[in-house]
């Protein structure tokens, strides 16, 4: 899996490279130190699939970082890691459409086991924010649903979930309000929170190619 993780400090990114070439030997690693450079990146690689994005870059500002990348990098899942690890943070980054959030500040340990939770199809969030739990619990769901509500953690609107399953809008509508349900939620925000604290693992779907 074509992974990229944009950043401007050098020495994270070394760490972080590290971590993955020694625990996640599958996942190809670009590096980018700017969002020019990521949208460059992304340019060569359309079957980028999951990013990493630190909000903080040279040629951008916090607001609208993640947003900006999106914008250009569609096909991605993105991965906030920030050192703003507050909890207004982490919900802002997810109501615009962060798949997960990983603060910069947690140990290799904590990073390496993050990292395998959102390969795993799973979400990870910081404390407080929600408590982990030991176990993944198993979702209620049917795998349609499941479907819908992996690419919804992904970041994708209706529009794009109905692409990329070739259903009509009405029935990912339909799908939605079931999800929601279940999880008892209002928001996409608070699913995403929601999956996070039971700890459900979700189909891992690939992007679409830009």
């Amino acid at each position: 899996m074509k992974t990229m993780l944009v950043d401007d400090h050098g020495l994270f990114r070394d760490g972080l490279a590290l971590l993955v070439a020694h625990h996640f030997p599958q996942l190809q690693l670009l590096e980018a130190g700017s969002l020019a450079e990521a949208r460059q990146l992304a340019q060569q690689h359309p079957d980028l699939q999951l990013a990493f994005l630190d909000l903080h870059l040279p040629d951008s500002t916090p607001a609208q970082t993640l947003a900006t990348f999106r914008q250009h990098v569609p096909q991605a899942a993105v991965i906030v890691v920030s050192a703003d690890a507050s909890p207004a943070t982490v919900l802002q980054a997810i109501d615009a459409g962060a798949a997960g959030f990983i603060p910069k500040t947690a140990r290799s340990q904590v990073m390496r086991v993050a990292l395998q939770r959102v390969l795993d199809g799973g979400v990870y969030l910081p404390q407080p924010l929600v408590e982990l739990p030991e176990q993944p619990q198993a979702t209620g769901l049917t795998p349609r649903q499941e479907q819908v509500l992996a690419l919804l953690v992904q970041g994708r609107s209706n529009k794009l979930i109905g692409r990329q399953l070739v259903i009509s809008d009405s029935t990912v509508k339909t799908h939605l309000e079931a999800i929601f349900r279940r999880l008892g939620v209002r928001t996409r925000t608070q699913a995403v929170v929601a999956v996070a604290g039971l700890g459900w693992r979700l189909p891992v779907l690939p992007s679409p190619a830009a």
